[in-house]
């Protein structure tokens, strides 16, 4: 039996950001990323790779403001393509959880993909800033893309002094949560994975 296609493309226009999303959940990994952020580029880049997620995202805003606007939208424009690709979540693992290890920094992820938005954020930095990126959109980003795809993240850097590293582990073990929990199980290829029978659902299209 085919599976039917996991992908999605959002628009979503505001005052302060014009953002053009599109996911294929079964794709390679593949990505092209423009949000005039460059670190926040990187670590979307570090997110599709790793999940194997296909993403193309392209982000203009209020850059002349600050960051924080063009973070946050596209957070949680990605959150919205992911559920809308996701569908009823008809036979998905659901959770997943991963170890990322970069040089002296160690993270843990753990998801499920749950419909009950949720996030954990323990992480770190010993930096306001990274280049020009404040270091404290990160959570952000994350709490914004959980709201928006209706998961549950906790994340968790065990250790680590790099500030670098430790963002950027942070984003890998994301991915390789979200590549296990959306992974399909044969076994279970028709059911939804809930005693409830069913984890909700794609968010309604923008008009």
């Amino acid at each position: 039996m085919s599976q039917a296609a996991r992908t999605a493309s959002i628009s979503r226009r505001t005052s302060e950001t014009d953002i053009t999303v599109a996911v294929d959940l079964d794709g390679t990994g593949t990505y092209s990323i423009a949000t005039g952020i460059g670190f926040l580029d990187h670590m979307l880049e570090q997110l599709s790779r790793h999940s194997l997620i296909d993403i193309e995202l392209t982000a203009k805003g209020d850059l002349h403001i600050d960051q924080h606007h063009t973070t946050e939208d596209s957070a949680i424009a990605l959150g919205e393509a992911f559920a809308r690709a996701l569908g009823d979540r008809r036979g998905i693992a659901r959770f997943g959880h991963a170890y990322a290890p970069m040089d002296e920094t160690l993270t843990r992820c753990a998801i499920d993909i749950s419909g009950r938005p949720y996030s954990v954020w323990r992480v770190a930095f010993t930096q306001s800033k990274l280049g020009d990126f404040d270091t404290e959109l990160f959570e952000h980003w994350f709490h914004s893309f959980a709201q928006a795809a209706g998961i549950t993240v906790h994340v968790e850097t065990l250790y680590g002094r790099n500030n670098h590293h430790i963002v950027e582990s942070c984003f890998k073990a994301a991915a390789r949560a979200l590549r296990a929990a959306i992974e399909t199980d044969p076994r279970k290829a028709d059911a939804i994975p809930s005693t409830k029978g069913t984890l909700g659902g794609p968010p309604p299209a923008h008009g």
